[in-house]
Protein backbone atom coordinates (compact mmCIF):
# COMPACT_ATOMS: atom_id res chain seq x y z
CA UNK A 1 0.00 0.00 0.00
CA UNK A 2 1.27 3.32 -0.99
CA UNK A 3 -0.20 6.89 -1.32
CA UNK A 4 2.90 8.47 -3.45
CA UNK A 5 2.19 9.01 -7.05
CA UNK A 6 4.32 5.80 -8.89
CA UNK A 7 6.88 6.56 -11.40
CA UNK A 8 8.36 3.63 -14.38
CA UNK A 9 11.77 4.68 -15.40
CA UNK A 10 12.63 3.25 -18.49
CA UNK A 11 16.38 4.01 -19.70
CA UNK A 12 19.64 1.85 -21.09
CA UNK A 13 21.85 4.72 -19.77
CA UNK A 14 22.45 3.51 -15.55
CA UNK A 15 23.87 6.92 -15.11
CA UNK A 16 20.45 8.97 -16.11
CA UNK A 17 18.71 5.99 -14.36
CA UNK A 18 20.91 6.91 -10.83
CA UNK A 19 20.75 10.69 -11.12
CA UNK A 20 16.77 10.58 -12.18
CA UNK A 21 15.47 7.87 -9.56
CA UNK A 22 17.51 9.69 -6.92
CA UNK A 23 16.09 13.38 -7.63
CA UNK A 24 12.31 11.87 -8.16
CA UNK A 25 12.37 10.00 -4.64
CA UNK A 26 13.65 13.08 -2.84
CA UNK A 27 10.58 14.96 -4.38
CA UNK A 28 8.39 12.17 -3.06
CA UNK A 29 7.56 9.95 -5.85
CA UNK A 30 7.96 6.37 -5.80
CA UNK A 31 10.50 5.11 -8.64
CA UNK A 32 10.57 1.56 -10.25
CA UNK A 33 13.70 1.63 -12.82
CA UNK A 34 14.41 -0.66 -15.72
CA UNK A 35 18.19 -0.43 -17.29
CA UNK A 36 19.14 -3.78 -19.10
CA UNK A 37 15.96 -5.84 -19.26
CA UNK A 38 13.43 -4.77 -21.68
CA UNK A 39 11.76 -7.95 -22.58
CA UNK A 40 8.09 -8.32 -21.38
CA UNK A 41 8.11 -4.66 -20.02
CA UNK A 42 4.52 -4.24 -20.74
CA UNK A 43 4.10 -6.94 -18.16
CA UNK A 44 6.14 -5.55 -15.51
CA UNK A 45 4.27 -1.83 -15.91
CA UNK A 46 1.33 -3.51 -15.81
CA UNK A 47 2.25 -4.68 -12.50
CA UNK A 48 3.33 -2.12 -11.16
CA UNK A 49 0.44 0.62 -11.77
CA UNK A 50 2.32 3.74 -12.15
CA UNK A 51 1.00 6.95 -12.68
CA UNK A 52 3.51 8.01 -15.14
CA UNK A 53 6.06 6.17 -17.04
CA UNK A 54 9.29 7.76 -18.14
CA UNK A 55 10.42 6.02 -21.10
CA UNK A 56 13.82 6.73 -23.28
CA UNK A 57 13.02 6.81 -27.41
CA UNK A 58 16.61 5.16 -28.08
CA UNK A 59 17.40 1.50 -25.80
CA UNK A 60 19.24 -1.53 -26.65
CA UNK A 61 17.64 -3.41 -29.44
CA UNK A 62 14.89 -1.77 -29.03
CA UNK A 63 12.29 1.56 -29.80
CA UNK A 64 11.05 3.80 -27.35
CA UNK A 65 8.55 4.39 -29.49
CA UNK A 66 7.67 0.47 -30.38
CA UNK A 67 7.29 0.22 -26.00
CA UNK A 68 4.63 3.52 -26.14
CA UNK A 69 2.81 1.60 -28.55
CA UNK A 70 2.43 -1.50 -26.80
CA UNK A 71 1.74 0.45 -23.49
CA UNK A 72 -1.24 2.36 -25.39
CA UNK A 73 -2.51 -0.75 -27.25
CA UNK A 74 -2.32 -2.92 -23.42
CA UNK A 75 -4.58 -0.26 -21.93
CA UNK A 76 -2.50 0.60 -19.23
CA UNK A 77 -3.53 3.70 -17.80
CA UNK A 78 -0.48 5.46 -17.03
CA UNK A 79 0.93 8.84 -18.50
CA UNK A 80 4.40 8.91 -20.42
CA UNK A 81 6.78 11.10 -21.59
CA UNK A 82 9.27 10.44 -23.56
CA UNK A 83 12.83 11.17 -23.32
CA UNK A 84 14.91 11.91 -26.44
CA UNK A 85 18.29 13.18 -27.39
CA UNK A 86 16.65 13.36 -31.09
CA UNK A 87 15.03 17.04 -31.16
CA UNK A 88 13.85 16.99 -34.46
CA UNK A 89 9.92 18.07 -34.47
CA UNK A 90 9.29 14.37 -36.57
CA UNK A 91 9.85 12.49 -33.20
CA UNK A 92 7.87 14.59 -31.03
CA UNK A 93 5.08 14.32 -33.86
CA UNK A 94 5.72 10.32 -33.39
CA UNK A 95 5.47 10.17 -29.75
CA UNK A 96 2.54 12.54 -29.49
CA UNK A 97 0.36 10.40 -32.06
CA UNK A 98 1.26 7.36 -30.70
CA UNK A 99 -0.07 8.67 -27.17
CA UNK A 100 2.45 10.14 -25.27
CA UNK A 101 1.60 13.16 -23.05
CA UNK A 102 4.68 15.14 -23.36
CA UNK A 103 8.51 14.87 -24.17
CA UNK A 104 11.85 16.19 -22.74
CA UNK A 105 15.27 16.51 -24.97
CA UNK A 106 18.23 15.13 -23.42
CA UNK A 107 20.34 16.55 -21.72
CA UNK A 108 17.58 18.08 -20.02
CA UNK A 109 17.26 20.22 -16.40
CA UNK A 110 15.74 17.96 -13.67
CA UNK A 111 13.70 20.75 -12.06
CA UNK A 112 11.87 21.14 -15.46
CA UNK A 113 10.76 17.41 -15.70
CA UNK A 114 9.92 18.12 -11.90
CA UNK A 115 7.13 19.98 -12.85
CA UNK A 116 6.64 18.61 -16.07
CA UNK A 117 5.70 15.48 -13.92
CA UNK A 118 4.25 17.41 -11.53
CA UNK A 119 1.51 19.05 -14.05
CA UNK A 120 0.75 15.83 -15.82
CA UNK A 121 -0.31 14.03 -12.57
CA UNK A 122 -2.18 17.01 -11.89
CA UNK A 123 -3.97 17.21 -15.25
CA UNK A 124 -4.68 13.25 -14.89
CA UNK A 125 -6.28 13.64 -11.18
CA UNK A 126 -8.75 16.84 -12.31
CA UNK A 127 -9.67 14.24 -15.58
CA UNK A 128 -10.55 11.52 -12.68
CA UNK A 129 -12.46 14.20 -10.74
CA UNK A 130 -14.32 15.29 -14.05
CA UNK A 131 -15.49 11.85 -14.84
CA UNK A 132 -16.77 10.88 -11.22
CA UNK A 133 -18.78 13.96 -11.04
CA UNK A 134 -20.20 13.91 -14.11
CA UNK A 135 -21.17 9.89 -13.44
CA UNK A 136 -22.66 11.24 -10.01
CA UNK A 137 -24.63 14.05 -11.78
CA UNK A 138 -25.98 11.63 -14.20
CA UNK A 139 -27.17 8.96 -12.11
CA UNK A 140 -27.92 6.64 -14.37
CA UNK A 141 -30.71 8.26 -16.32
CA UNK A 142 -32.50 9.91 -12.86
CA UNK A 143 -32.29 6.01 -11.53
CA UNK A 144 -35.73 5.12 -12.73
CA UNK A 145 -36.45 1.78 -13.38
CA UNK A 146 -37.54 1.17 -16.95
CA UNK A 147 -40.70 -1.44 -18.04
CA UNK A 148 -44.01 -2.67 -17.62
CA UNK A 149 -43.35 -6.48 -18.21
CA UNK A 150 -44.15 -8.64 -14.70
CA UNK A 151 -40.76 -9.23 -14.12
CA UNK A 152 -40.11 -5.66 -13.59
CA UNK A 153 -43.31 -4.73 -11.85
CA UNK A 154 -42.32 -8.04 -9.29
CA UNK A 155 -39.19 -6.57 -8.59
CA UNK A 156 -40.22 -3.20 -7.68
CA UNK A 157 -42.49 -4.64 -5.53
CA UNK A 158 -39.96 -6.95 -4.10
CA UNK A 159 -37.40 -3.70 -3.89
CA UNK A 160 -40.77 -1.52 -2.51
CA UNK A 161 -40.25 -4.33 0.51
CA UNK A 162 -36.71 -4.48 0.97
CA UNK A 163 -36.68 -0.84 1.43
CA UNK A 164 -39.88 -0.12 3.85
CA UNK A 165 -37.79 -2.78 5.93
CA UNK A 166 -34.28 -1.14 5.55
CA UNK A 167 -32.62 -4.44 5.23
CA UNK A 168 -29.33 -4.50 6.06
CA UNK A 169 -27.68 -6.52 3.15
CA UNK A 170 -28.46 -7.34 -0.22
CA UNK A 171 -27.25 -9.48 -3.21
CA UNK A 172 -28.10 -8.70 -6.85
CA UNK A 173 -27.47 -11.20 -9.37
CA UNK A 174 -27.28 -10.66 -13.46
CA UNK A 175 -25.62 -11.02 -16.50
CA UNK A 176 -23.02 -7.95 -17.25
CA UNK A 177 -25.28 -4.88 -18.85
CA UNK A 178 -28.76 -5.82 -16.85
CA UNK A 179 -28.23 -2.56 -14.96
CA UNK A 180 -27.64 -4.36 -11.50
CA UNK A 181 -25.98 -0.41 -10.58
CA UNK A 182 -29.19 0.54 -11.59
CA UNK A 183 -30.92 -1.39 -9.37
CA UNK A 184 -28.99 -0.34 -6.17
CA UNK A 185 -29.39 3.30 -6.70
CA UNK A 186 -32.94 2.58 -6.89
CA UNK A 187 -32.96 0.82 -3.88
CA UNK A 188 -30.93 3.48 -2.16
CA UNK A 189 -33.37 5.93 -3.61
CA UNK A 190 -36.26 3.93 -1.93
CA UNK A 191 -34.58 3.77 1.28
CA UNK A 192 -33.75 7.14 1.70
CA UNK A 193 -36.24 9.43 -0.16
CA UNK A 194 -35.38 11.89 -2.18
CA UNK A 195 -32.63 13.56 -0.26
CA UNK A 196 -29.35 13.65 -2.07
CA UNK A 197 -27.81 15.34 0.41
CA UNK A 198 -24.39 14.29 1.83
CA UNK A 199 -26.02 12.38 4.89
CA UNK A 200 -26.98 9.95 2.81
CA UNK A 201 -24.54 9.14 1.09
CA UNK A 202 -24.56 6.62 -1.50
CA UNK A 203 -20.93 4.98 -2.13
CA UNK A 204 -19.51 3.00 -5.10
CA UNK A 205 -16.67 0.68 -5.06
CA UNK A 206 -15.71 -1.87 -8.12
CA UNK A 207 -14.24 -4.91 -6.04
CA UNK A 208 -12.43 -6.19 -9.87
CA UNK A 209 -10.84 -2.71 -10.54
CA UNK A 210 -8.51 -2.52 -7.47
CA UNK A 211 -5.27 -4.77 -6.33
CA UNK A 212 -5.56 -6.50 -3.40
CA UNK A 213 -2.81 -4.52 -1.34
CA UNK A 214 -5.20 -1.70 -2.09
CA UNK A 215 -8.29 -3.04 -1.37
CA UNK A 216 -8.33 -3.09 2.07
CA UNK A 217 -7.18 0.69 2.93
CA UNK A 218 -10.56 2.13 0.27
CA UNK A 219 -12.52 -0.28 2.17
CA UNK A 220 -11.96 0.41 5.70
CA UNK A 221 -9.55 2.88 5.18
CA UNK A 222 -5.95 3.84 7.05
CA UNK A 223 -4.52 5.87 10.07
CA UNK A 224 -1.72 8.43 9.93
CA UNK A 225 1.63 6.21 10.38
CA UNK A 226 -0.07 2.58 10.05
CA UNK A 227 2.16 2.01 7.11
CA UNK A 228 5.07 3.88 5.20
CA UNK A 229 3.91 6.72 3.59
CA UNK A 230 0.33 7.26 5.27
CA UNK A 231 0.70 10.44 5.96
CA UNK A 232 -3.02 11.39 6.57
CA UNK A 233 -5.65 9.25 7.93
CA UNK A 234 -8.01 7.82 5.32
CA UNK A 235 -11.62 7.28 5.53
CA UNK A 236 -12.70 3.74 3.87
CA UNK A 237 -15.82 3.73 1.82
CA UNK A 238 -17.81 2.30 4.92
CA UNK A 239 -16.95 5.56 6.45
CA UNK A 240 -17.49 7.49 3.51
CA UNK A 241 -21.06 5.43 3.64
CA UNK A 242 -22.13 5.59 7.00
CA UNK A 243 -25.98 6.52 6.86
CA UNK A 244 -26.74 5.82 3.39
CA UNK A 245 -25.65 2.53 1.02
CA UNK A 246 -22.44 1.14 -0.12
CA UNK A 247 -22.65 -0.93 -3.59
CA UNK A 248 -19.63 -3.50 -3.64
CA UNK A 249 -19.81 -4.06 -7.28
CA UNK A 250 -18.63 -7.56 -8.85
CA UNK A 251 -17.48 -8.50 -5.39
CA UNK A 252 -17.17 -12.15 -6.72
CA UNK A 253 -13.79 -11.04 -7.64
CA UNK A 254 -13.04 -10.02 -4.16
CA UNK A 255 -9.84 -12.00 -2.58
CA UNK A 256 -10.62 -14.30 0.17
CA UNK A 257 -8.16 -12.48 2.46
CA UNK A 258 -10.62 -9.56 2.39
CA UNK A 259 -13.90 -11.46 2.51
CA UNK A 260 -13.09 -12.75 6.27
CA UNK A 261 -12.71 -9.10 6.98
CA UNK A 262 -15.82 -8.10 4.99
CA UNK A 263 -18.01 -11.25 6.81
CA UNK A 264 -16.73 -9.65 10.17
CA UNK A 265 -18.41 -5.78 9.29
CA UNK A 266 -21.22 -7.63 8.13
CA UNK A 267 -21.72 -9.21 11.66
CA UNK A 268 -20.66 -6.60 13.89
CA UNK A 269 -21.44 -3.50 11.98
CA UNK A 270 -18.54 -2.03 12.83
CA UNK A 271 -15.04 -1.19 10.96
CA UNK A 272 -11.75 -0.87 12.21
CA UNK A 273 -9.43 1.23 9.81
CA UNK A 274 -5.42 -0.33 9.25
CA UNK A 275 -3.56 0.90 12.30
CA UNK A 276 -6.63 1.88 14.21
CA UNK A 277 -6.69 1.48 18.08
CA UNK A 278 -10.34 1.02 17.92
CA UNK A 279 -13.82 -0.57 16.27
CA UNK A 280 -16.39 2.24 14.72
CA UNK A 281 -19.64 1.82 14.68
CA UNK A 282 -21.12 1.89 11.02
CA UNK A 283 -24.84 1.63 9.71
CA UNK A 284 -24.67 0.63 6.17
CA UNK A 285 -26.77 -0.62 4.15
CA UNK A 286 -24.82 -3.07 1.69
CA UNK A 287 -25.50 -3.26 -2.32
CA UNK A 288 -23.37 -6.32 -3.30
CA UNK A 289 -23.59 -7.27 -7.64
CA UNK A 290 -22.03 -9.93 -8.91
CA UNK A 291 -22.29 -11.68 -12.78
CA UNK A 292 -20.66 -14.96 -10.86
CA UNK A 293 -22.65 -18.01 -9.70
CA UNK A 294 -21.81 -17.52 -6.50
CA UNK A 295 -22.62 -21.08 -5.48
CA UNK A 296 -20.38 -22.48 -7.61
CA UNK A 297 -17.62 -20.20 -6.59
CA UNK A 298 -17.95 -21.40 -3.03
CA UNK A 299 -17.79 -25.15 -3.97
CA UNK A 300 -14.65 -24.45 -5.82
CA UNK A 301 -13.31 -22.46 -2.43
CA UNK A 302 -12.99 -18.64 -4.75
CA UNK A 303 -15.71 -17.65 -2.14
CA UNK A 304 -16.63 -18.07 1.17
CA UNK A 305 -19.68 -19.98 2.20
CA UNK A 306 -19.87 -17.82 4.97
CA UNK A 307 -20.19 -15.02 3.59
CA UNK A 308 -22.00 -16.16 0.96
CA UNK A 309 -24.74 -17.03 2.88
CA UNK A 310 -24.76 -13.75 4.88
CA UNK A 311 -24.88 -11.43 1.52
CA UNK A 312 -28.03 -13.92 0.30
CA UNK A 313 -30.69 -13.63 3.06
CA UNK A 314 -31.66 -11.16 0.87
CA UNK A 315 -31.24 -11.44 -2.74
CA UNK A 316 -32.48 -10.49 -6.20
CA UNK A 317 -31.71 -11.35 -9.83
CA UNK A 318 -32.31 -9.00 -12.40
CA UNK A 319 -33.16 -11.27 -15.37
CA UNK A 320 -31.46 -11.07 -18.96
CA UNK A 321 -33.03 -8.57 -21.50
CA UNK A 322 -34.40 -10.72 -24.00
CA UNK A 323 -36.55 -12.67 -20.63
CA UNK A 324 -38.72 -9.12 -20.76
CA UNK A 325 -38.59 -8.26 -24.54
CA UNK A 326 -42.14 -6.52 -23.98
CA UNK A 327 -39.88 -3.55 -22.02
CA UNK A 328 -37.60 -3.48 -25.26
CA UNK A 329 -40.34 -0.94 -27.24
CA UNK A 330 -40.49 1.19 -23.62
CA UNK A 331 -36.52 1.06 -23.08
CA UNK A 332 -35.99 2.24 -26.66
CA UNK A 333 -37.96 5.09 -26.64
CA UNK A 334 -36.79 5.95 -23.38
CA UNK A 335 -33.03 5.94 -24.67
CA UNK A 336 -33.63 7.82 -27.88
CA UNK A 337 -35.42 11.02 -26.02
CA UNK A 338 -32.05 10.82 -23.41
CA UNK A 339 -29.81 10.75 -26.32
CA UNK A 340 -31.41 13.30 -28.71
CA UNK A 341 -31.65 15.52 -26.12
CA UNK A 342 -27.79 14.91 -25.16
CA UNK A 343 -26.58 15.61 -28.20
CA UNK A 344 -29.17 18.05 -29.20
CA UNK A 345 -30.05 16.09 -32.48
CA UNK A 346 -33.95 15.50 -32.44
CA UNK A 347 -34.30 13.95 -35.88
CA UNK A 348 -35.01 10.82 -35.45
CA UNK A 349 -38.89 11.20 -34.42
CA UNK A 350 -39.38 6.81 -33.60
CA UNK A 351 -38.88 3.19 -35.20
CA UNK A 352 -40.81 0.95 -37.91
CA UNK A 353 -42.89 -1.41 -36.79
CA UNK A 354 -40.78 -3.91 -38.37
CA UNK A 355 -38.05 -2.54 -37.35
CA UNK A 356 -38.63 -3.15 -33.63
CA UNK A 357 -40.04 -6.41 -34.61
CA UNK A 358 -36.55 -6.79 -34.99
CA UNK A 359 -35.58 -5.21 -31.86
CA UNK A 360 -37.76 -7.79 -29.64
CA UNK A 361 -36.98 -10.84 -31.34
CA UNK A 362 -33.34 -10.07 -31.05
CA UNK A 363 -31.47 -12.16 -27.98
CA UNK A 364 -29.27 -9.14 -27.05
CA UNK A 365 -26.13 -10.51 -25.27
CA UNK A 366 -25.10 -7.32 -24.17
CA UNK A 367 -28.52 -6.68 -22.27
CA UNK A 368 -29.74 -2.89 -21.40
CA UNK A 369 -26.19 -1.40 -21.96
CA UNK A 370 -25.94 -3.34 -25.54
CA UNK A 371 -29.33 -1.58 -26.66
CA UNK A 372 -28.42 1.75 -25.00
CA UNK A 373 -25.18 1.63 -27.19
CA UNK A 374 -26.92 0.77 -30.31
CA UNK A 375 -29.60 3.91 -29.24
CA UNK A 376 -26.81 6.25 -29.06
CA UNK A 377 -25.48 4.98 -32.30
CA UNK A 378 -28.09 5.52 -34.55
CA UNK A 379 -28.80 8.98 -32.76
CA UNK A 380 -25.23 9.90 -33.91
CA UNK A 381 -25.19 8.39 -37.47
CA UNK A 382 -28.61 8.68 -39.15
CA UNK A 383 -30.89 11.19 -40.16
CA UNK A 384 -33.75 9.65 -40.92
CA UNK A 385 -36.69 10.57 -39.30
CA UNK A 386 -38.02 7.00 -38.64
CA UNK A 387 -35.38 4.22 -38.00
CA UNK A 388 -35.81 1.52 -40.69
CA UNK A 389 -34.88 -2.24 -40.13
CA UNK A 390 -32.52 -1.01 -43.30
CA UNK A 391 -30.47 1.55 -40.36
CA UNK A 392 -30.50 -1.67 -37.96
CA UNK A 393 -26.93 -3.82 -37.81
CA UNK A 394 -27.26 -6.50 -40.24
CA UNK A 395 -26.89 -9.00 -37.34
CA UNK A 396 -29.79 -7.44 -35.55
CA UNK A 397 -32.27 -7.84 -38.76
CA UNK A 398 -30.43 -10.75 -40.77
CA UNK A 399 -31.47 -14.19 -38.31
CA UNK A 400 -34.44 -15.18 -35.99
CA UNK A 401 -33.90 -15.37 -32.21
CA UNK A 402 -33.74 -19.22 -32.74
CA UNK A 403 -31.38 -19.25 -35.36
CA UNK A 404 -29.54 -16.55 -34.09
CA UNK A 405 -25.61 -17.13 -34.42
CA UNK A 406 -23.07 -16.40 -31.60
CA UNK A 407 -23.04 -12.66 -31.31
CA UNK A 408 -18.98 -11.11 -30.30
CA UNK A 409 -19.46 -12.07 -26.77
CA UNK A 410 -22.14 -14.78 -26.87
CA UNK A 411 -20.99 -18.48 -26.34
CA UNK A 412 -23.42 -21.36 -27.43
CA UNK A 413 -23.48 -24.17 -25.12
CA UNK A 414 -22.42 -27.62 -27.25
CA UNK A 415 -25.56 -30.27 -26.81
CA UNK A 416 -23.24 -32.64 -25.16
CA UNK A 417 -22.20 -29.68 -21.98
CA UNK A 418 -18.81 -28.98 -21.25
CA UNK A 419 -16.95 -28.22 -17.85
CA UNK A 420 -16.96 -24.83 -16.84
CA UNK A 421 -13.14 -25.26 -15.55
CA UNK A 422 -12.10 -26.24 -18.76
CA UNK A 423 -13.78 -23.87 -20.26
CA UNK A 424 -12.29 -20.93 -18.42
CA UNK A 425 -9.45 -22.00 -18.49
CA UNK A 426 -9.26 -22.22 -22.63
CA UNK A 427 -10.14 -18.50 -22.41
CA UNK A 428 -7.23 -17.82 -20.46
CA UNK A 429 -4.90 -20.29 -22.81
CA UNK A 430 -6.18 -17.79 -25.93
CA UNK A 431 -6.42 -14.42 -24.47
CA UNK A 432 -2.23 -15.08 -23.39
CA UNK A 433 -1.99 -16.85 -26.75
CA UNK A 434 -3.64 -13.62 -28.59
CA UNK A 435 -1.91 -10.99 -26.77
CA UNK A 436 1.65 -12.94 -27.41
CA UNK A 437 2.03 -13.56 -23.47
CA UNK A 438 1.30 -10.08 -22.88
CA UNK A 439 -1.32 -10.48 -19.28
CA UNK A 440 -2.12 -6.66 -19.33
CA UNK A 441 -3.67 -7.06 -22.64
CA UNK A 442 -4.65 -10.79 -21.99
CA UNK A 443 -6.96 -9.34 -19.36
CA UNK A 444 -7.93 -6.34 -21.37
CA UNK A 445 -9.46 -9.08 -23.35
CA UNK A 446 -11.15 -11.44 -20.60
CA UNK A 447 -12.64 -8.05 -19.17
CA UNK A 448 -11.15 -8.97 -16.03
CA UNK A 449 -8.89 -7.21 -13.77
CA UNK A 450 -4.89 -8.01 -13.63
CA UNK A 451 -4.92 -9.03 -10.50
CA UNK A 452 -7.90 -11.62 -11.56
CA UNK A 453 -5.87 -12.72 -14.59
CA UNK A 454 -2.68 -14.20 -12.51
CA UNK A 455 -5.04 -15.30 -10.01
CA UNK A 456 -6.60 -17.69 -13.09
CA UNK A 457 -2.97 -18.16 -14.21
CA UNK A 458 -1.51 -19.66 -11.01
CA UNK A 459 -5.21 -21.29 -10.39
CA UNK A 460 -4.70 -23.65 -13.92
CA UNK A 461 -0.98 -23.88 -13.66
CA UNK A 462 -0.23 -21.60 -16.84
CA UNK A 463 2.86 -19.63 -17.34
Amino acid sequence: MTTKKKIFLIDDDELIVSVLSKALLAEGYEVLAESTEFKDITDKIGAYFPDVILLDNKLAGLSGLEILNDIKQSGIDAQVIMLTADDTAETAVKAMKLGAADYLTKPFNIEEMKIVISNIIEKKSLKQEVAVLRRISSEYFDENIIGESSIVSELKTKIKKLADAHVSSILITGESGTGKELFSRYIHRLMFGDDKSRSKPFVAINCAALPEQLMESELFGHDKGSFTDAKADKKGVFELANGGSLLLDEIGEMRPTLQSKLLRVLEERTVRRIGGKWDMQVHVTVLATTNRNLSEAVKIGDFRSDLFFRLSNFYMHIPPLRERPEDIPLLTRHFLSYYSTQYNKKTIKGFSAEALKNMTTYKWPGNIRELKNLIERLVVLENAEEILPAHLPNWLTNVSTSEAPAHDNEFILPDEGISLDDLEKDLFVQALKKADNNKVAAAKLLNISYDSLRYGIKKFGLK
